[in-house]
């Protein structure tokens, strides 16, 4: 059984949410999905990424579960 990463690489982040990299880097700049700076590498942490997603599924929802 695979093992989910508690971090994903930008590139990973988008493949992983089916988001494109101006979306995302959109994201970030309005504080709506935090990131983690090591060096020059960005990451996402696994816990943000689907925090982030349920928030965007309760606005186009409606709130709705």
């Amino acid at each position: 059984m695979p093992v989910e990463p508690e971090l994903y690489s930008v590139p990973e982040f988008l493949i992983r949410y089916a988001i494109g990299r101006t979306s995302a880097y959109a994201e970030i700049n309005a504080k709506r999905l935090p990131i983690i700076k090591r060096g020059r590498r960005t990451f996402v942490a696994r816990i943000d990424a689907e925090a982030w997603l349920e928030r965007l599924r309760q606005q186009t929802n409606g709130g709705a579960a």
